[in-house]
């Protein structure tokens, strides 16, 4: 599976006009899960492109992945399917940090208050990480609430949910 992603993101961005390579590193995320992060090599693309590639907030980067993961596990039973991450320049990783950070302070303030925290400008990839890395916090439980392009995560006393 790891090999078709690799393939799949080379052949992509060699029809966007962008010859570089792909390497694939096996990441064990926070939830214990496998994911196969995808990484663009960035030296031979200027800085434009890798703003273009990034997009917004990350938003080019969110919808290639989005794009890999939807249509690489179309069809595939569930124990075939694989996560992909892509990543371009360390953004991926920076925004985990930036997220994991946002998380922290989330349940922080969630204990400290017993108010129910509104997590908001996530994607659904960051949402579901959130979920994850909060899932070991047995006192707190998380909620995605809302449509896109407005849905938040909350995060709450697990007592305050309704059940």
């Amino acid at each position: 599976m790891q090999k078709r992603g690799q393939e799949w993101l080379e052949n992509l961005l060699n029809k966007m006009g962008l010859t570089t390579a792909v390497k694939v590193e096996v990441i064990e995320g926070w939830s214990g899960q496998e994911t196969s992060w995808l990484m663009i090599d960035p030296s031979p693309l200027n800085e434009s492109q890798i703003e273009q590639l990034v997009g917004t907030g990350g938003e080019s980067l969110d919808a290639i992945q989005y794009l890999i993961n939807a249509i690489l596990n179309l069809g595939q039973d569930r124990e075939e399917q694989g996560s992909f991450t892509v990543e371009l320049n360390g953004y991926r990783h920076q925004r985990q940090q930036e997220v994991q950070k946002m998380a922290e302070v989330a349940a922080y303030t969630v204990r400290q208050t017993a108010i129910a925290y509104e997590m908001k400008a996530l994607s659904s990839a960051e949402r579901r990480e959130v979920h994850q890395f909060l899932q070991s916090h047995e006192d707190l439980e998380t909620e995605s609430v809302g449509k896109e392009p407005h849905r938040c995560l909350i995060v709450r006393v697990r007592s305050q949910l309704t059940e």
